[in-house]
């Protein structure tokens, strides 16, 4: 069963409106939270990125192990749909 996707991103942010289009193409299901209008989504993001308000900050999984990639250009979003299960390991 694929992890689930949580994108934090920025209204202006070009990556995030990359990464949200990229994934609404492939219709991979994911919650979008625009910190822009959500303060404690802010507030961790900064905390995650070391003060920085990096964007996207694309957390994948629940639980205790997570994997949180940051500002991903188009191979690694490929190869985070892979680690999360929604792409095929063998695919190009």
């Amino acid at each position: 069963m694929p992890e689930p996707i949580f994108m934090y991103g920025a209204t202006h942010c070009g990556d995030t409106i990359r990464v949200r289009r990229t994934l609404q193409s492939m219709s991979i299901p994911f919650g979008d939270v625009n910190i822009d209008h959500d303060s404690e989504a802010e507030s961790f993001v900064l905390f995650i990125n070391g003060g920085n308000r990096t964007t996207p900050t694309i957390v994948i999984g629940e639980g205790k192990w997570k994997l949180v990639v940051t500002e991903p250009n188009s191979q690694e979003v490929d190869e985070m749909l892979q680690r999360a299960g929604y792409l095929n390991s063998n695919a190009p």
